[in-house]
């Protein structure tokens, strides 16, 4: 399930700690959809060909000693003409102060005039980048993610099969729950996939026989993670006798989500099974293979190694 890209306004604004210098002008009802911003040098100049109107408008120390340098009568119309492009607000930064007339405008166009402390590079790299997260293409699926040992792992499997309470262990055992149940994944490039819970459903676990569970309340604020990077997929399944399961991993299997891939392993289920002593076993030979140690190509090196030694010494035994 697909779910809409686009984040409020307010949210920036709280997320950012800007000021709104006009209260009365309110930001709620905005969106946005772009994670780029702007920096409207070539418009204060006047020239609108293939602008960006839906991204946040940002005046630095540039473009403020450029308005100032021009006259009255051509500042209110350089601001009447941005601010009636339908822009979704202005963002001063270094604390920089607007003028009064372009106050006046912003109140008529109902345009949020806002003030940061940052540095223009520093506001511009950092909304950027938390606006690439909450702008990336996102889906929902069903499922566990937790971070083992560092590596963030999505469990899935049909409903019922034991998702939860492989969760449930892995927590107990010092490992952290970031989802139960739903899992929103958002493409934040084309390497990375971040998973993060539906608001709701945040940091609760529900356990057939026994109901809803608290993980942040029973376990402790360590026990819970907000957002975590999919390193691999655990995939669990009914155990069947005439499946062929891999037994040496020389070869990864992939899974796809967004048109990324994830390592996926296939774990099949039966009576016995210690899931959360697997799960940490495979996290932690994932981490190993990223380091650059495969221990299934060591052992099939060892073989290869050994069964030419016994080759040659058949060879000069019939010498």
């Amino acid at each position: 399930m697909k779910t809409l890209e686009r984040v409020k306004l307010t949210k920036v604004i709280e997320k950012m700690q800007l000021v709104n210098r006009i209260p009365q002008v309110t930001a709620q009802g905005i969106w946005l959809h772009q994670p780029e911003v702007n920096r409207p040098a070539l418009q204060l100049a006047g020239f609108y060909d293939h602008f960006d109107n839906d991204r946040i408008q940002i005046i630095g120390y540039v473009e403020q000693a450029y308005l100032l340098s021009l006259s009255k009568e051509v500042r209110i119309e350089r601001y009447t003409q941005l601010l009636s492009s339908n822009i979704p607000c202005i963002v001063f930064c270094r604390d920089l102060e607007p003028e009064e007339e372009l106050l006046e405008i912003a109140i008529k166009y109902a345009i949020p005039i806002l003030k940061s402390k940052k540095s223009t590079s520093s506001f511009m790299a950092e909304v950027i980048r938390w606006l690439k997260v909450q702008l990336a293409p996102c889906i929902v699926i069903h499922g566990v993610l937790v971070d083992v040992y560092g590596e963030g792992v999505l469990i899935t499997g049909e409903s019922g099969i034991g998702k939860s309470e492989a969760a449930l262990e892995l927590i107990k055992r010092g490992h952290r729950l970031v989802t139960d149940d739903a899992v929103e994944i958002r493409k934040v490039s084309d390497e990375t996939l971040i998973g993060t819970a539906p608001g709701v459903t945040k940091y609760f676990i529900e356990l057939r026989g026994i109901g809803i569970i608290d993980v942040k309340t029973l376990f402790g604020v360590e026990s819970v993670k907000e957002t975590q990077q999919i390193d691999m997929v655990i995939k669990l399944e009914d155990w069947n006798k005439n499946k062929e399961y891999d037994r040496l991993g020389l070869e990864e299997e992939y899974t796809e989500y967004l048109g990324n891939k994830v390592v996926c392993h296939s774990l099949p289920i039966r009576p016995g099974r210690n899931l959360a002593v697997i799960v940490e076993a495979a996290a932690v030979n994932h981490r190993q293979k990223k380091m650059g140690y495969n221990a299934a190509q060591e052992l099939y090196k060892r073989v290869q190694e050994n069964l030419a030694r016994g080759n040659t010494e058949d060879e000069d035994e019939d010498e």
